[in-house]
């Protein structure tokens, strides 16, 4: 594994929405700059994903210059959510726990995407990721922040695993539902030019000059049995996962990783990946 490289990278600026894929992006202490800032949720202060409505995965958001976002789907106009101003703090739920955003200022942004979504719907910013959610106590280390990502700063996720995932649904109960794109795992970075399922095993590793922590696997979930160009689901690649890539109470694929050195801070397509430890 020594001409391990960047394949690609990945921000989403909204949470479950599709994203952008920059050929550079700045790395910040929770994650690539301007991902999983923004969120969706319900009447009830509920973050909403694909896990309870698929239909978000055929917006797209991209990242605006000022920290705002222009969203876009089949359909709908497009519109631009600029940052909210300093204000009230909005308690949202996600995966049973409350965090601190900010609501944004433009009703016309909540009417869209409760439009879109056919409910009452608003959208959330997350103003300060450096205080606001720390990540999972049980795996952090002091001070760690995360964003409205589902609870790590970065996904890494390698092509090689990728292809031995598809070769084994090839083999499996639906073979029909491969070979899957790699949007069904919405990383934050692909790696090519390693043997598959390397991941599992990285503790430290260095993309660029940037150092990133190895957490532990990824635990896969309904999300990625979504076709992320139809919203329709299916049943892989959960059965096949549940048969071969069972870690603990997982379903892996991919590795969580926190960055370790950020003041250096960018990473960037074709960038060489070291193991470090």
């Amino acid at each position: 594994m020594t001409n391990m490289r960047v394949q690609a990278l990945h921000v989403h600026p909204v949470k479950s929405v599709a994203g952008t894929s920059p050929d550079e992006v700045a790395v910040e202490p929770w994650g690539l700059s301007g991902d999983r800032r923004w969120a969706v949720i319900d009447a009830e202060g509920n973050v909403l994903t694909q896990r309870q409505r698929p239909r978000l995965a055929l917006a797209s958001a991209r990242p605006l210059e000022s920290g705002g976002i222009a969203l876009s789907a089949p359909g709908m106009g497009s519109i631009a959510v600029e940052p909210p101003a300093p204000g009230p703090l909005q308690p949202v739920v996600l995966f049973g726990k409350k965090i601190a955003t900010v609501v944004a200022d433009d009703p016309a942004g909540h009417a869209w995407i409760s439009e879109y979504l056919g409910l009452a719907a608003r959208l959330v910013h997350l103003d300060d990721p450096a205080v606001r959610r720390p990540v999972d106590p049980d795996y952090a280390l002091p001070g760690e922040t995360v964003s409205l990502a589902d609870g790590y700063p970065l996904l890494v996720a390698t092509l090689a695993s990728l292809d031995a995932l598809n070769a084994l649904i090839a083999q499996g109960d639906h073979p029909e539902e491969g070979p899957l794109p790699m949007n069904r795992f919405r990383p934050n970075v692909v790696v090519s030019g390693t043997v598959a399922w390397a991941e599992d095993h990285w503790k430290r590793i260095a993309i660029g000059d940037t150092v990133f922590r190895g957490v532990r696997e990824c635990g896969r979930c309904v999300i990625t049995t979504t076709d992320q160009r139809t919203a329709e689901r299916g049943k892989e690649p959960l059965k096949t996962l549940a048969k071969h890539r069972r870690i603990g109470k997982s379903l892996a694929f991919g590795r969580l990783v926190v960055p370790v050195q950020v003041q250096v801070g960018t990473v960037r397509v074709g960038d060489e990946v070291r193991v470090l430890d």
